[in-house]
């Protein structure tokens, strides 16, 4: 199937060129892994007028129900409290500080106290920072 994907794209198929691909792959031991083939056709390398004889990246991993979500993620990067991280991933998704404490329930001072602490476990300086230390985490892969 995979050798069916990278042959036909090399004739300018249409659907590894615009979109992803996951595809399902077993291992001879049985154990199940996904294959995410994304396409470098598009964008400004076709804009570009260059050819270039890599089509697509591939990556491949396990498939597991225990895959660290997201903000798993940045909270163990950032060793960051489960309050820390929601007072992150609000002021990212909401903004304003008073606005943030009501979506949380807390006041606007522990707000505050959260986010410093945010600030000095990331290094961050600026909200924006911290808008584009989540966006970093998001992965190509969804949707």
């Amino acid at each position: 199937m995979l050798a069916d994907v990278f042959a036909n794209a090399s004739v300018g198929d249409v659907a590894i060129e615009r979109k992803r691909i996951a595809l399902p792959l077993i291992t001879s031991e049985g154990e199940h892994h996904v294959c995410h083939v994304l396409p470098l056709t598009s964008g400004a390398r076709r804009r570009s007028g260059t050819n270039y004889a890599a089509v697509a990246a591939l990556f491949i991993h396990r498939a597991a129900l225990d895959t660290p979500s997201i903000p798993e993620a940045i909270a163990k990067a950032y060793e960051l409290t489960p309050t820390e991280l929601r007072a992150l991933l609000a002021i990212v998704q909401v903004g304003r500080i008073p606005r943030v404490a009501d979506v949380l329930g807390i006041g606007a001072e522990t707000v505050k106290t959260h986010l410093r602490h945010v600030y000095e476990k990331t290094g961050a300086s600026r909200q924006v920072d911290l808008a584009k230390i989540v966006a970093g985490f998001s992965s190509p892969l969804l949707g």
